[in-house]
């Protein structure tokens, strides 16, 4: 079992940033997919971005937020980030941060894992999300 909670939604202007925390706790010494997830209401949860926590892991960004936000874990792999620059009014959204896995994979076969990382069906744990509302 993997517990998450988020922090660091709010309100911010049209081309302003904010910054989310994911703190974990439970099995998370074995691999997951770490992602930060949306959904607004009506719609379907998307993958905004996530990040594989195997050894040279890797990184998957949506091509909404692809050259704005950044996905990053601390060292100790139990506290996850996005930075989320140059916000857009689209962007506002309940931002949840989620875990799939665990995940057995070698090296290897990382680039098999991109996928699974981007689909949403593939979280498992949640945490109970953090809202984000841009305005003009």
């Amino acid at each position: 079992q993997v517990h998450m909670v988020e922090s660091g939604g709010g309100s911010a202007q049209a081309g302003g940033s904010l910054r989310l925390s994911c703190a974990t706790s439970g099995d998370t010494e074995r691999d997951y997919c770490m992602g930060w997830l949306r959904q607004v209401p009506g719609k379907e949860r998307e993958v905004v971005a996530a990040i594989y926590t195997g050894d040279g892991g890797f990184t998957v960004y949506s091509d909404s937020v692809k050259g704005r936000f950044t996905i990053s874990q601390d060292n100790t792999k139990n506290t996850a980030h996005l930075e989320m620059n140059n916000l857009e009014l689209e962007d506002t959204a309940m931002y949840y941060c989620a875990a799939a896995g665990p995940f057995t994979i070698a090296k290897e076969g990382y680039a098999s894992m991109k996928p699974v990382c981007s689909a949403s069906l593939a979280y498992k744990y949640w945490g109970r999300g953090t809202q984000v509302t841009v305005s003009s």
